[in-house]
């Protein structure tokens, strides 16, 4: 998958998806943040956090050019960090290419904490590519095997419907959805321009068929409620009025004394 996101309708979502991330992580704040795979994309290039990780399951050569991101050997389904330590988790593709991406998402929970974000996208099987995957399996199986494939053959393509269900039952709640991506399944640059047209056209006819999604969820803690800064609780009790009862004048005025 790594080869395809250098071909042009891989830049093309490459560029779409971190730009969404770079709106998403830019006003997250905290200490700890981790980009779980995809070195081609610098999820945490905005964000400000001290300590950012990117976490690749086999060692690249040669090591991704970006920023000053320190690099880790770690799978999604068994993250190097103690319960409630992480901010932010970015899963950019991380659960498609996982061959258990319950567990992974499990992970990801564990290891946030209360408040703190995930972020994800995936290739959206409903979409003019993901159409197109599914006709070129069904041709190949029956060409016995022969025919080349539009996507990478890796993995198993979520539906964003099935990814809101499994973020609701580990107690996240959703926070941003987006889908994005709506040129036709070309494979060269000069169709891709010839029809960018299309991105806008489909954010507003079809917004769910866009090739990509992308989404952000935040690990709630039932029963737990957050400390208001105690300036900002000082200064209300402070410009609360309280009504006062007069018992002595009321007593006065029925004694007629």
């Amino acid at each position: 998958m790594h080869h395809w996101f250098e071909t042009p309708p891989g830049r093309y979502l490459l560029a779409w998806e971190q730009a969404r991330i770079d709106e998403a992580v830019a006003d997250v704040f905290g200490y700890h943040s981790l980009q779980v795979g995809m070195p081609l994309l610098d999820g945490l290039r905005a964000n400000r956090m001290p300590h950012r990780w990117l976490a690749l399951d086999e060692w690249p050569q040669p090591l991704p050019e970006s920023t000053a991101t320190p690099h880790l050997l770690a799978h999604a389904v068994a993250l190097p960090f103690p319960d409630n330590s992480l901010d932010l988790v970015l899963l950019p593709h991380a659960l498609e290419l996982s061959h258990d991406p319950h567990t992974a998402l499990r992970e990801v929970a564990r290891v946030l904490v209360p408040e703190g974000r995930v972020v994800i996208t995936g290739l959206n099987p409903v979409s003019l590519w993901g159409l197109r995957q599914q006709r070129q399996h069904l041709y190949r199986r029956l060409a016995g095997g022969r025919g080349r494939l539009f996507l990478p053959d890796v993995g198993e393509f979520i539906g964003p419907w099935r990814l809101r269900d499994w973020l609701r039952l580990l107690n996240f709640e959703l926070d941003a959805v987006q889908y994005g991506c709506y040129r036709p399944a070309v494979r060269t640059e000069r169709w891709l321009q010839r029809t960018a047209w299309m991105d806008g056209v489909g954010e507003r006819l079809w917004p769910i068929l866009g090739a990509s999604y992308f989404m952000v969820g935040i690990k709630r803690v039932h029963g737990m409620r957050l400390l208001e800064p105690s300036w900002r609780s000082t200064r209300t009790r402070a410009a609360a009025t309280v009504p006062l009862v007069r018992r002595g004048a009321k007593s006065h005025h029925k004694t007629g004394t």
